[in-house]
């Protein structure tokens, strides 16, 4: 059921795509959807959860395989360029999915904020690696160009966007 509704919510949206469908590509019953997720914002939470523990593992394994601070930052950025410039790509899951909930007290914001925070930390803790003079500016910087190059890349040109995400980054390993 998760895996199908990664697929469809990242490739269509979350709202569009109603409990019926979910349940029929996914091959279940109604009854074992209801048992498992109770309702859709369950199954939209597990969603969430499921892309928040994939980035953390990936950063994991970006950490693991760069020792130097810079080299990290560079590959990560060239992980993004590459999902960026990937076919059908449609843009970040959290910014689309904050897109479709818009009240602010909504368990899906929460996600999404606790989710960012995770994110401008991670980002913090790379910066602070490459021995950047001010990690937190930095972190926030390169995360405002990361979403500006996810819809870049999205609503418009990937190249672009991609070798504006590039200026940015080594603009801030420069500093």
């Amino acid at each position: 059921m998760l895996t199908t509704a990664d697929r469809l919510f990242s490739d269509e949206g979350i709202r569009v795509v109603g409990v019926d469908r979910l349940i029929a590509e996914s091959s279940v019953t109604k009854a074992t959807f209801y048992k498992h997720f109770g309702a859709k914002d369950t199954l939209v939470l597990e969603y969430l959860a499921g892309r928040h523990d994939r980035d953390v593992e990936a950063l994991a394994a970006l950490v693991e395989e760069h020792p130097d601070g810079v080299e990290r930052i560079r590959s990560l950025l060239e992980s993004v360029v590459a999902q960026l410039q990937a076919p059908g790509y449609r843009g970040s899951p959290w910014a689309n999915a904050a897109s479709e909930f818009s009240d602010p007290t909504h368990a899906v914001r929460a996600s999404i904020a606790e989710h960012r925070e995770w994110q401008t930390d991670a980002l913090v803790d790379l910066f602070k690696d490459a021995a950047h003079p001010m990690p937190g500016d930095a972190a926030d910087d390169l995360l405002l160009a990361w979403d500006g190059a996810q819809i870049g890349a999205y609503a418009g040109d990937a190249i672009a966007a991609a070798a504006s995400l590039r200026r940015t980054v080594e603009l801030l390993l420069s500093a």
